[in-house]
């Protein structure tokens, strides 16, 4: 395997992996069943919390995203996740790290990148890259806290919750999400506020404030600016994230279009995966 094809899809990765950072830390998925916008009057913070609370018995999920990631640049992609047991296919392309697409699995605990017929050519006919979970965590200078193992003890409710800690949020108006009827929520947030007011939480709700902090601070993001398109179900249909980075503009828009439905991911053929860490021992003999 080539120097360039390794490092090429690495990057990928890199970006692949901070957008599935984002993914699991957020907000749970709306039905595509409701006709009507959720949160007719209630306060905005009682809206956000009912929305936030509806997460708890989540288990899987289907999502499209869309945005930019500091240092990473723009990402693309469509996926479906089961929190028990994790697993995760994502379909993923990073523009700004090149021209391929690129599909990622999560399953027993190793990430498979595959690159399909274009990265066989480069590697002796596999088309699939294998990595440690918790090894990728590091690509690009990420701590193995932000890799995508680390998403198995995070509840997806957790970004929505952080928008109940904003002093200005606020209803924005009835909007039509994929053809969904729902009202859009927004507010700013700082992770200092939000470990302000953790202290007065029981654990677990520190627990989970830390974690999101963790992850936020991993991308140099202080100060959020939130968006909630909240569905009649009071499930979250839509969420946005943006805020700013020495290594530029985060701006994640993740849609959720189903949930609580059966997702299986299976490991590729192993003839057609290429193990990088037995790749890069025998580099070095």
């Amino acid at each position: 395997m080539s120097m360039s094809v390794r490092t090429g899809r690495k990057k990928t990765a890199g970006a692949a992996l901070a957008a599935v950072l984002l993914a699991g830390g957020a907000v749970s998925c709306g039905s595509e069943k409701s006709d009507k916008a959720a949160g007719e009057g209630m306060a905005p913070v009682a809206a956000v919390k009912k929305a936030a609370k509806k997460t708890e018995d989540l288990t899987s999920f289907t999502f499209r995203m869309k945005g930019t990631v500091p240092g990473d640049g723009k990402v693309r992609a469509d996926a479906a996740m089961s929190t028990k047991p994790l697993a995760m296919s994502m379909k993923v392309s990073a523009p700004d790290q090149g021209p391929q697409k690129m599909e990622l699995r999560y399953v027993d605990g190793a990430v498979y990148l595959g690159g399909g017929k274009e990265a066989a050519k480069e590697m002796d006919g596999k088309s699939w890259i294998k990595f440690d979970a918790a090894a990728m965590g590091k690509a690009g200078g990420k701590p193995a806290a932000t890799s995508v193992a680390g998403q198995a003890e995070n509840n997806p409710a957790d970004q929505s919750t952080l928008l109940t800690n904003s002093k200005d949020l606020k209803k924005v108006g009835s909007e039509s999400v994929g053809g969904v009827e729902t009202t859009h929520y927004t507010g700013t947030v700082t992770l200092d506020r939000i470990r302000e007011l953790s202290k007065g939480k029981d654990a677990a709700a520190r627990k989970r404030d830390e974690k999101a902090i963790r992850q936020y601070e991993d991308l140099g993001v202080e100060k959020l600016t939130m968006d909630l398109w909240v569905d009649g179900e009071d499930h979250t249909k839509q969420f946005r994230a943006r805020g700013k980075a020495d290594k530029g503009a985060l701006d994640m828009t993740i849609t959720f279009l189903d949930y609580n439905k059966p997702v299986n991911v299976t490991a590729p053929p192993k003839n057609e995966v290429m193990d990088l860490a037995q790749e890069m021992k025998g580099m070095e003999n």
